[in-house]
């Protein structure tokens, strides 16, 4: 990762950070082969408040050796800058379809302002929403100083983000568009094609539901894992217990 001055992503090479470059490589070791919880609550959720949020993050990163957290829209990520100092995975999820996750530049911009170090971003090749191409919200999180996540659904969305400049790519969209792997669990050969295709790292996201299950991705490559619903999700969670018991 080079220190650049902004606005260097001009069409002839990828964007790169403004942030320093040892600030950057320190930021991502310091998530290497660990876990990133993802705090998030869907529309109607009880827990859906960025005080609730903010006290989910707290209690994850209290009592386990939890490398950051993965948090949704601007009032959570503030609320949980405010009780975490552990490095954000910061998005902006705005409607339900199609690219929906920090959609445009100005989403990333938010979400960097609001305190996330990472900005998570769609990279799938769906049109987004404001017409624009992916390189210029690159390049806007680049020009903040913060580093870009590029949640990708394919290996060739994978390595296309990479070579805009995305400093790590995540396997968040797999089994979320109509051309990627369909699967109830992890898409781990993602993570391997992508780490063995890519020079930035790789990481697991989706349908981890079991600790076996994240350990299996780093085993395959991946650089860390983000885990949201098998441990922020109570009322997912309580499902799968029911479920799991003898029936009346």
């Amino acid at each position: 990762m080079t220190e650049t001055a902004p606005g260097t992503g001009n069409g002839r090479g990828p964007s790169r950070t403004t942030m320093p470059a040892g600030r950057a490589r320190a930021l991502l070791d310091g998530l290497r082969g660990r876990l990133i919880v993802s705090c998030q609550a869907p529309p109607g959720d009880p827990l859906r408040s960025p005080a609730h949020m903010a006290a989910m993050a707290a209690s994850v990163t209290a009592g386990a050796p939890v490398a950051g957290v993965r948090v949704q829209g601007v009032a959570d990520i503030e609320a949980v800058r405010a009780v975490v100092d552990l490095p954000i995975v910061g998005l902006w999820k705005d409607g339900a379809e199609g690219v929906y996750i920090t959609p445009t530049a100005d989403h990333a911009r938010a979400v960097a302002g609001a305190g996330a170090e990472i900005v998570a971003v769609d990279a799938t090749d769906r049109p987004r929403p404001d017409g624009r191409p992916l390189r210029e919200t690159v390049e806007a999180v680049h020009a903040l100083g913060r580093l870009l996540m590029a949640d990708v659904s394919t290996a060739e969305e994978g390595e296309a983000a990479a070579a805009l400049g995305a400093d790590a790519v995540s396997t968040t969209l797999s089994g979320y568009t109509p051309y990627s792997r369909q699967q109830p669990g992890p898409d781990l050969e993602l993570v391997r094609e992508l780490a063995a295709r890519l020079d930035v790292p790789v990481f697991a996201e989706g349908r981890l539901h079991t600790p076996e299950q994240a350990a299996a991705a780093v085993e395959a490559g991946a650089w860390g894992v983000v885990v949201g619903g098998a441990i922020t999700a109570p009322a997912a969670i309580a499902t799968r217990f029911a479920a799991a018991l003898p029936p009346r």
